[in-house]
């Protein structure tokens, strides 16, 4: 259920404070725990770093980020790969030398 429209996007304090701070496009990069702070137009352009649980990811916003979560930019878990029988099928036939190309007819 979305927030009601009367309170506005949820935007933790400090990273207001940090914004303000900061120039837009700048090198800095503002570090940022609060994934669940909405985007706003007012941060178009800046660098936030958002800890994913183990590290700051980068995230540079964009026009197109405003009304998301920063948590959406900052995946905790990392996908490596599906297995089973049919993933190495697919790995074999891809990783397999291609063949020479046929001889052209005269």
């Amino acid at each position: 259920m979305p927030r009601s429209l009367k309170k506005g996007p949820y935007v933790h304090p400090s990273v207001m404070k940090h914004l303000r701070r900061a120039t837009p496009g700048g090198r800095t990069v503002i570090k940022t725990w609060s994934r669940s702070s909405t985007i706003t137009p007012e941060m178009i352009g800046f660098v936030f770093g958002v800890h994913n649980g183990r590290a700051f990811i980068e995230v540079k916003v964009m026009e197109d980020m405003v009304g998301h979560k920063f948590g959406e930019f900052a995946p905790t878990r990392k996908f490596i790969r599906h297995g089973g029988k049919m993933q190495r099928d697919i790995e074999q036939k891809g990783t397999a030398p291609a063949a020479a190309p046929a001889p052209a007819k005269k």
